[in-house]
C-alpha cells in the first residue's frame, strides 16, 4: 500500500505542472492618463497688502479736550456725518470778537464814506482845499481795507471753530478711536490723528516684482499681446491667507516710475472689486499674475513622473499595450500637473497608477484613469 502510494505522487506532481503551463499569464492591469492638448496659462505668485481705495485719516485741525464721540466703532459712516466735538467755547469766543470788530470797521467805513459824501461837493466849488478831500477819500479807502481784513478774520475765526466738529470727509468703514473723551487732542504728543475711514468697495493691492520677473513677465505680456488679451482688462487673482481665492478678478492699476536700487523691486499695484466687504486693509495675500499662455499645451499629473539624477520619464502604453519608457523635458507645476514642453503628444497614454508593476516592452491591461484634465480646476 505505502508503495503504491508513492508511486502516484510523481505522478499527479507531473499531471499539476502540465496543467499550469498551459493556463494563459493574465496582462497586468495599470491606470494610465490620455493626455490632451489645450491651451495653457502660466502663472506667477507675488505677496501683497490690502489698502482701501482710500484710507482718509482724521486729524483734529485744533487743539482741545474731545467731548463727544458720535457714531459707532466699526461701522460704515456717511460724508459729512458728525464724527467727534472738541470743546468749542475758545473758538467761539474768537469769532465773536471778531464778529464785533467786524461791526466796528462798518461803523467806521460808514463815518468815513459820509465825511467823504460831505467834503467832495465843497471841494468842487473850492470851498476847502484839495489836501482836505485826499484825505477824506485815504480816509474813506483805509476803512474799506479794514472792513475786508475784519470779514477776512471773521471767516478764519468761523472756520477754526467749525473744526471743533470732526465730520467724515468720505463713506467708508470707520476704525477704532485712539482717544477718548476727555483726551486733549489736537497738538503733539498727544493722538494726532484720531481714526482713519477706508472705502473697500474697491480694494488696492500693492506687491513688488524683482527686475527680472518684471523684465520677464512684461516682455511676454506685450509680445503675446492680441485683440483678445485686449478685451481681457481682469488678468490677476487675489489668493487670500486661507489658501481661498477672492472670487472677483483685479487688474494693474499702477505701475511705478522706477525700479528701487537698493532692493532690486518695482512696486505693482492692483485693483480688485470688493462688493460685500470681506477685503480689509491690512489683509496679506498672493496676487496671482497670468503672463502668458501655452498654446496646444500638454499637461500630465506629477504623480506619473518618474526622476532620476535629474532626469524626468514618463512611462507610455503604445497601440500593442506595450511599454515604453520614454524621456520628457518639463516645464512649470500648475496645479498638481506638470507642463511637458517635449517628449509627449496629444492622445498618448501615460501610466499613472502602477508604475511599479511595469518596465519597457511589458504587455499590460490599460485602464483609463477617471483623473479629469479641467484647467479651471488646475487654474485653482
Amino acid at each position: 500500500m505505502e508503495k503504491r502510494i508513492l508511486f502516484l505522487i510523481p505522478v499527479l506532481l507531473i499531471i499539476w505542472s502540465c496543467s499550469t503551463r498551459d493556463e494563459p499569464t493574465q496582462p497586468p492591469q495599470v491606470e494610465v492618463f490620455v493626455t490632451k492638448a489645450a491651451d495653457v496659462p502660466l502663472y506667477e505668485d507675488f505677496v501683497g497688502t490690502v489698502a482701501g481705495r482710500k484710507d482718509i485719516a482724521i486729524r483734529a485741525r485744533v487743539a482741545g479736550f474731545l467731548e463727544g464721540i458720535h457714531f459707532n466703532e466699526g461701522t460704515m459712516v456717511k460724508r459729512g456725518q458728525l464724527l467727534y466735538t472738541i470743546e468749542s467755547q475758545q473758538y467761539e469766543a474768537k469769532a465773536a470778537a471778531q464778529l464785533s470788530k467786524l461791526a466796528e470797521a462798518k461803523i467806521n467805513l460808514a463815518h468815513a464814506e459820509s465825511e467823504l459824501a460831505r467834503i467832495k461837493p465843497l471841494a468842487e466849488t473850492n470851498a476847502i482845499s484839495q489836501s482836505d478831500l485826499d484825505a477824506a477819500e485815504a480816509d474813506y479807502e483805509a476803512a474799506k481795507a479794514v472792513v475786508k481784513a475784519a470779514k477776512a478774520n471773521l471767516r478764519a475765526a468761523n472756520i477754526e471753530l467749525s473744526y471743533t466738529k470732526v465730520k467724515a470727509p468720505i463713506t467708508g468703514i470707520i476704525g477704532k478711536t485712539k482717544a477718548k473723551v476727555g483726551d486733549f487732542v489736537g497738538q503733539t504728543p498727544n493722538p494726532v490723528i484720531l481714526n482713519v475711514v477706508s472705502q473697500i468697495d474697491t480694494v488696492l493691492v500693492d506687491f513688488y516684482l524683482t527686475e527680472a520677473d518684471y523684465l520677464r513677465i512684461f516682455r511676454n505680456f506685450l509680445l503675446n499681446k492680441d485683440k483678445q488679451q485686449e478685451k481681457e482688462k481682469d488678468i490677476l487673482q487675489l489668493i487670500l491667507s486661507d489658501g481661498t481665492i477672492h472670487k472677483e478678478k483685479g487688474r494693474v492699476r499702477f505701475i511705478d516710475r522706477e525700479i528701487d536700487v537698493q532692493t532690486g523691486a518695482i512696486l505693482i499695484q492692483a485693483s480688485f472689486p470688493n462688493p460685500d466687504g470681506l477685503l480689509r486693509p491690512g489683509l496679506f495675500g498672493k496676487v496671482r499674475v497670468k503672463f502668458a499662455v501655452v498654446k496646444n499645451g500638454i499637461l500630465i499629473p506629477q504623480r506619473c513622473v518618474s526622476e532620476l539624477q535629474g532626469t524626468f520619464s514618463v512611462y507610455v502604453v503604445d497601440e500593442e499595450n506595450k511599454t515604453e519608457q520614454r524621456k520628457v523635458i518639463l516645464g512649470d507645476k500648475i496645479g498638481s500637473f506638470w507642463l511637458v514642453k517635449e517628449g509627449l503628444k496629444e492622445g498618448e497614454k501615460v501610466i499613472f497608477e502602477g508604475l511599479q508593476k511595469v518596465k519597457t516592452g511589458m504587455v499590460v491591461n490599460p485602464i483609463e484613469t477617471k483623473t479629469d484634465l479641467n484647467l479651471q480646476a488646475v487654474e485653482n
